[in-house]
């Protein structure tokens, strides 16, 4: 997903669930920030950089190629972006030990760990519920793919958009570059990716670099044929899953207020958004690259209040001036942040799986925990114990 939808259909959600104009700005604020919380962003501000929740491309063009590199990348994509569905699945073949692993990484919808991840931003400050609501958005529009680099799960083929037609949904050619510097051609139909790399641990291979910004577009359906799933197809209808990613946050965040007691899974506050369906459904099918404006409208129409737009380092000033850090917006964030990647971290390594590496417990820790399990690393030689 991309800032239409985290910042400003973020914004909606919150107000449409009772937070006032105010809290409404600092819950889409933060769940915007995952997508731009990098080292770099946390190395300018004087944060720790283990906070980090995204990486840009240059930061992973430097990044080690080696088990470790691998490792931080997949906690950091595999906690905020692609949170994984089920750590013990079984497929239905037998498939190497390596690949197992990785599949256990696939990201889906309603999985136990995004009812861990929305009740442990509970009373935990709006910053902590927009990072949490980003995760639960992003639950939706990359679903199948996994935040960890893998040829057999994000390099999928033979993909083909479904169109509105006379006769119901139309197939349509989709035509892929490599040139990251050009926009999507929507016209054209021509779409930008990630180069294929054949190594299956290629950072080409991450997340949906291969399906380009498909998933990112409310208005996209598409079908395509992993290699995970022996080659079955897969038809993702984003308008549908969409609106209930919307319908789910507001649900959300009617559990943070405290209307309703328990989060639970497959649960969404269709009722709520009901009067609004028609409105909200008209924006996702727009075809258009970015629906901001559009979002935007939306809201200010639901507050009456002006909708500012996203300024990355609107609170830097607060945090690098302050004594006491973890009482600034940023502070709570990184705080958050740091308390999820070590809640999935810790679940993936308490299934066995050494793809995220060694994790410390930061609940129970804190930061001296991060602080041991960052030393943790470096006895590490050759990926190994």
């Amino acid at each position: 997903m991309q800032e239409d939808f985290h910042y400003y259909a973020t914004y909606c959600a919150a107000y449409i669930a009772g937070y006032n104009h105010e809290d409404c700005l600092k819950i889409c604020y933060g769940a915007q920030l995952v997508d731009l919380c990098s080292k770099t962003f946390l190395t300018k501000i004087g944060g720790p950089t283990q906070a980090a929740t995204t990486q840009l491309s240059l930061e992973m063009m430097d990044i080690r190629k080696d088990v470790l590199g691998l490792q931080e990348i997949t906690r950091i994509w595999a906690s905020f972006h692609f949170l994984p569905y089920d750590l013990n699945r079984t497929p239905d073949k037998k498939v190497p030990k390596k690949y197992l692993y990785k599949y256990r990484l696939i990201c889906d919808t309603n999985s136990d760990l995004l009812v861990d991840t929305i009740n442990l931003a509970k009373d935990k400050g709006l910053e902590a519920i927009g990072l949490s609501v980003h995760i639960l958005a992003d639950t939706w529009a990359h679903r199948y793919f996994a935040g960890t680099p893998s040829l057999v799960i994000n390099s999928p083929s033979g993909f083909v958009e479904l169109v509105e037609g006379k006769n119901g949904l139309e197939e349509r050619k989709l035509k892929f570059r490599n040139s990251p510097f050009k926009p999507d051609d929507l016209k054209k139909n021509i779409f930008t990716c990630s180069m294929l790399q054949a190594d299956e641990n290629a950072i080409m291979n991450l997340g949906h670099g291969r399906a380009g910004h498909l998933p990112d577009y409310g208005f996209m359906r598409y079908k395509y044929m992993p290699a995970w799933k022996n080659y079955e197809e897969i038809i993702k209808d984003n308008p549908k899953d969409y609106y209930n990613a919307f319908c789910q946050m507001v649900y959300a965040f009617k559990f943070f207020r405290g209307e309703i007691k328990s989060f639970k899974k497959n649960t969404y506050a269709f009722e709520d958004v009901e009067k609004y369906k028609e409105r909200i459904n008209n924006i996702l099918k727009v075809r258009r690259l970015s629906m901001s404006e559009d979002w935007k409208a939306f809201g200010e129409m639901l507050s009456n209040e002006k909708i500012e737009s996203f300024k990355l380092f609107k609170y830097e000033k607060e945090y690098v001036q302050s004594s006491e850090k973890s009482n600034t917006y940023l502070g709570r964030f990184i705080l958050a942040a740091l308390a999820q990647k070590s809640m999935v971290t810790n679940r993936i390594y308490k299934s066995k799986n050494p793809l995220a590496g060694i994790s410390v417990d930061y609940e129970k820790n804190g930061l001296k925990g991060m602080k041991e399990y960052f030393a943790l690393l470096k006895t590490i030689k050759g990926g190994e114990k």
